[in-house]
C-alpha cells in the first residue's frame, strides 16, 4: 500500500501545484483560443468566397507557418534563459535574452518580408503541385501573401515581448493585448472582405490588410506597456546593441538545435500537406484547411504545456533546486496527459461546428474537414505527452533531444512514408494523415528514454555570469 501511495505521489502532484499551473496556463491558452477563434472567423469569412479563394489563403498560410515557427523557435531559445534568469532574479540576463529575440527575429523578419514581396510564386507553387486547380489557387495566394507581408516586422516585436512576459509569469497582459488585437482584426475583416459600411470589397486582400492593421496595433500596445511598466527584462532602445556576446553565442547554439528540431518538423508538415493537396482539387485544400482551423482550437494546450513547464520548472532550475525540479517534472507530465484527454473530448465536439462555420464549402470539403478533426482528436493524449517531454528537455537547456528525434524521425520516416503512401496507395488525404502520424510512437519511445538520463537537470544561470 505504501509503495502504491509513493508511486501516486511521485507522479501526481498536490492540488495546489496544479492550481498554480492552471493559473499560468489558462491565460496563455485563452490568448491562443481567442487568436484561433479569430482565425476560425477568418476562415469562415473567406470560405464564403468559395473553395478557390479559401485555398489560396490556405497555401499562403502554410508557407507563412514556416516563418512563424522560425520566430517562435527564436523566442523559445531566448525563453529558456529568460525563465531561468527570472528564477535567479537576474535582470541583466533577462535583458540579454530579450535582445537575442529581437536582434535575430528582426533580421529574419526583414528577409522574409522581402521574400513574400519578390518571390511568392515559386513557394506557393510547391504547395499545389499536381492539384487540378493549381493556377487559380496560386493567383489568389500571391495576392494575399504580398498584401500580408508588412505584418511580419510588427509580429516579431509583439511575439518577442509577449513571450517574454509569459516566461516570467505575467500571463494576463499578453492575453488582454491579444483580445484587443483580435477584436481589431475581426472588425476590419468584416469591413474589408465584403465591403461593409461603405468600405471597399477587397476579399482576400481585405483579410490580409486586416491582419496587418491588427498586428501593428498589437505591437504598439506591447511597446507602450513595456515603456510604461518596465518589466525586469526592459532596456532602453539606446542599449539595444549592448550585447553579452558570450551569452548570445550560447543562446544561438541552443537555438541551432531547436531550429533543427522545429524546422525539420515544419518541413515534414509542409511536404506532407503538399502531398495531401495532390489528392484532388480545391475541395481537398479547403477541407484540410478547415479541419486544421478547428483542430487548432484544442491544439492550444500545447502552448500551455510549454509555458507552464518554462515558468515553473525553469524557475526551479534557475533557483538551483534540482531535486525539486526532478519531482515537478513528473507532476507536469501527468498533468499534460490529463490535458491531452480533455483535448480529445473537445475535439469530438468540434466536429459539430463544421456545418455551422463552413457551410459555404462544398460537401466534399466539409467531409474532409470532419475526418481530419476526428483524427487529430484521437491523437491528442499522445501529442500532449510528447510535447511535455520536449518542454522539460528544452527548459533545462537540453535542445539536442528534440533536434535528433525530429531530424531522424521526420526526414527518414515521415517524409519517405508519405511519398510511399502517395504513390503506392489510393488513400485519401485524411487516411494518409492518420497512418503517418502513427510514427509519433517512435518519437515518444526515444524521448522517454532520453528524459530518464536527466541531461535537462541543469541550472544554466551559473554558467553565464553577466559582465
Amino acid at each position: 500500500m505504501d509503495s502504491k501511495y509513493k508511486f501516486i505521489s511521485r507522479h501526481l502532484g498536490p492540488l495546489s501545484f496544479y492550481k498554480r499551473a492552471l493559473f499560468i496556463a489558462l491565460p496563455v491558452m485563452g490568448q491562443l483560443l481567442i487568436q484561433n477563434m479569430v482565425s476560425l472567423i477568418d476562415n469562415f469569412m473567406v470560405a464564403g468566397l468559395g473553395d478557390i479563394k479559401m485555398s489560396g489563403v490556405n497555401i499562403s498560410g502554410q508557407i507563412n507557418f514556416i516563418f512563424l515557427v522560425l520566430i517562435n523557435t527564436i523566442c523559445l531559445s531566448g525563453g529558456i534563459f529568460m525563465s531561468q534568469y527570472n528564477g535567479a532574479h537576474n535582470e541583466k540576463g533577462m535583458q540579454q535574452a530579450l535582445r537575442f529575440k529581437l536582434i535575430v527575429g528582426l533580421t529574419m523578419g526583414c528577409l522574409y518580408t522581402a521574400i513574400c514581396i519578390i518571390f511568392p510564386r515559386p513557394l506557393l507553387s510547391l504547395m499545389v503541385h499536381g492539384n487540378t486547380a493549381s493556377e487559380a489557387i496560386i493567383a489568389e495566394g500571391i495576392r494575399y501573401m504580398q498584401f500580408l507581408s508588412p505584418s511580419w516586422i510588427p509580429a516579431v516585436i509583439a511575439t518577442s515581448i509577449g513571450s517574454s512576459l509569459r516566461e516570467i509569469g505575467k500571463v494576463k497582459t499578453p492575453l488582454l493585448i491579444s483580445v484587443a488585437a483580435t477584436i481589431i482584426n475581426t472588425v476590419f475583416n468584416w469591413l474589408l472582405i465584403y465591403g461593409n459600411l461603405g468600405f471597399p470589397r477587397l476579399e482576400t486582400m481585405g483579410a490580409a490588410i486586416a491582419t496587418v492593421i491588427a498586428r501593428t496595433a498589437e505591437m504598439v500596445i506591447f511597446i507602450v506597456y513595456l515603456v510604461r511598466y518596465k518589466p525586469p527584462f526592459y532596456f532602453r532602445i539606446t542599449h539595444f546593441f549592448k550585447v553579452n556576446w558570450t551569452l548570445f553565442q550560447s543562446i544561438t547554439k541552443k537555438s541551432g538545435f531547436l531550429l533543427v528540431s522545429e524546422m525539420t518538423w515544419v518541413v515534414s508538415e509542409t511536404v506532407t500537406t503538399a502531398l495531401y493537396n495532390s489528392r484532388g482539387g480545391a475541395e481537398v485544400v479547403s477541407g484540410m484547411a478547415a479541419g486544421f482551423a478547428l483542430a487548432n482550437l484544442f491544439f492550444i494546450c500545447f502552448n500551455g504545456i510549454g509555458t507552464v513547464t518554462g515558468v515553473i520548472l525553469g524557475g526551479t532550475l534557475g533557483a538551483g533546486n534540482l531535486e525539486e525540479a526532478r519531482i515537478q517534472k513528473n507532476w507536469i507530465i501527468t498533468g499534460d496527459l490529463i490535458l491531452g484527454f480533455m483535448g480529445t473530448i473537445l475535439g469530438g465536439f468540434a466536429v459539430f461546428l463544421i456545418p455551422l462555420v463552413f457551410g459555404n464549402l462544398s460537401p466534399m470539403a466539409r467531409q474532409v474537414a470532419a475526418g481530419l478533426v476526428l483524427v487529430n482528436a484521437c491523437y491528442m493524449p499522445a501529442w500532449a505527452y510528447i510535447n511535455g517531454l520536449f518542454a522539460v528537455a528544452r527548459t533545462g537547456g537540453d535542445t539536442t533531444m528534440g533536434a535528433i528525434i525530429d531530424f531522424f524521425a521526420n526526414l527518414f520516416i515521415v517524409i519517405p512514408g508519405m511519398f510511399a503512401l502517395t504513390f503506392l496507395t489510393a488513400m485519401g488525404p485524411v487516411m494518409m494523415y492518420c497512418v503517418i502520424k502513427t510514427t509519433d510512437a517512435i518519437k515518444i519511445t526515444i524521448a522517454v528514454y532520453w528524459i530518464k538520463k536527466e541531461r535537462w537537470l541543469k541550472n544554466l544561470t551559473v554558467q553565464y555570469e553577466q559582465t
